[in-house]
C-alpha cells in the first residue's frame, strides 16, 4: 500500500492512544466498525473524506492536523533515507 496510508494510520493510532481509547471505542465514537479502524491504522485501506472527518471529530482534532502529522512523518522518513 501507499506510504501515505501507513503514516496516516500511525497518526490516527498515536492520537487514539494519546486519548486512551481502544479501537472499539474510537469506532463507536466515529460511527465506524472496529475493523475499519484497524485497517486504517495498519495502512491497509484508503479511507474517504467522510471517514477522515468522522475519525478526526471522534479524536477531537482537526482533520488537517491528522493529515499534516502523517505528511510530516513521511517527509522526515524520506530525509532519513537520503543521508
Amino acid at each position: 500500500m501507499d506510504e501515505r496510508l501507513d503514516t496516516f494510520g500511525r497518526a490516527v493510532r498515536a492520537r487514539r492512544k494519546e486519548m486512551r481509547l481502544t479501537q472499539e471505542q474510537l469506532a463507536e465514537r466515529a460511527g465506524l466498525h472496529p475493523n475499519s479502524i484497524s485497517l486504517i491504522e495498519r495502512g491497509q485501506t484508503n479511507a474517504g473524506l467522510d471517514v477522515l472527518f468522522a475519525i478526526a471529530d471522534a479524536l477531537d482534532i482537526a482533520a488537517a492536523t491528522l493529515v499534516n502529522a502523517a505528511e510530516t512523518e513521511r517527509t522526515k522518513g524520506r530525509r532519513g533515507r537520503r543521508g
